[in-house]
């Protein structure tokens, strides 16, 4: 990737493919039917507006897991991924499915956070999440960031997969599909507020937020911190249901060159308010909160763009 940008910026005679830039400038995302892929799309929007010279790709992926891979192996420019996910993989934890040290992932900026969705068919009595037992759940694609805030969650319950009937390991899209067929009891959604497949889920079915107690949310206070879904943020949605939340990172390479970087994080916080309107989950998008949580190291060129708006000294 650094040979390829030092060309196109210190040989700007050079004509290279169209493909070929967009092939290094890939923003890795997650499923369609979550928050990150209309971040990521409007996000190549942006980038088409202010870094006009280089060519954008937008990549639907399992989300955190593989991206954060892709990225290691130079395969993206940038990436949205968990906070807590983004710890394991600097740790190098093979169970989070990183058999080494992810040494070349840097933080770019804070995004927004995650809510944990715990939905059950209404007629499943579910009514928490020690309820589960016996029940066919689905926790997002193997080994995704999805599935690893479920194992956590279920542990701080005492549960683990054994106490399930049935476990499944479906995007957000397939498990929507499967509740509403009557084919799962409940699902676990961690993503952002107003997520569509939750959406999709309350349109489609009876279906109820189970609400996830505070005891259980602080007995991983590395992971989750506790917040409430707002009243009215689904359909048939009619009080707060308090859950766990964590955050959400722009996270892009070492290699990546620092000017490039530079503009990148430039062009995404200089222009907040059009990621705010992307979606609701993306209004929580700050400036000012951007590196008040840095799970791993902050690349360059985005400490001198924080430095400039004085976030930072």
């Amino acid at each position: 990737m650094r040979s390829l940008l030092k060309k196109l910026i210190f040989l700007p005679l050079i004509v290279v493919s169209a493909a070929s830039i967009a092939d290094e400038f890939k923003i890795l995302t997650g499923g369609t039917s979550g928050v990150y892929y209309p971040v990521g799309l409007e996000l190549k929007a942006i980038f088409e507006d202010e870094i006009d010279e280089y060519g954008f790709t937008v990549v639907s992926t399992q989300a955190t897991v593989e991206n954060l891979n892709l990225i290691q192996r130079g395969s993206g420019i940038l990436a949205l991924a968990q906070g807590d996910v983004l710890s394991e993989a600097w740790a190098g934890n093979p169970e989070a499915g990183f058999p080494s040290s992810r040494t070349k992932i840097r933080l770019v900026g804070a995004a927004y956070p995650n809510f944990v969705h715990l939905v059950a068919r209404g007629d499943s009595g579910i009514d928490s999440i020690h309820d589960l037992v016996g029940k066919r759940v689905s926790v997002g694609a193997a080994r995704s960031g999805n599935e690893l805030n479920a194992r956590a969650l279920l542990g701080a319950a005492g549960l683990s997969y054994a106490d399930l009937l049935q476990v499944e390991y479906q995007h957000y899209g397939e498990s929507v599909e499967l509740l509403v067929e009557g084919e799962l009891d409940a699902m676990i959604v961690s993503a952002g507020l107003g997520v569509a497949a939750v959406v999709e889920a309350s349109e489609r079915t009876s279906v109820r937020i189970v609400p996830i107690e505070r005891e259980l949310v602080e007995a991983n206070p590395k992971i989750f911190f506790p917040i409430a879904i707002p009243a009215g943020s689904y359909p048939g949605q009619v009080e707060d249901v308090p859950t766990a939340a964590l955050n959400n990172f722009f996270v892009t390479s070492s290699e990546a060159p620092d000017e490039i970087v530079y503009r990148i994080t430039r062009a995404i916080f200089d222009n907040i308010e059009r990621v705010r309107l992307v979606h609701p989950a993306a209004e929580a998008v700050s400036l000012e909160r951007a590196l008040a949580a840095r799970p791993i190291e902050v690349h360059p060129g985005a400490l001198r763009y924080f430095r400039e708006r004085g976030v930072i000294e």
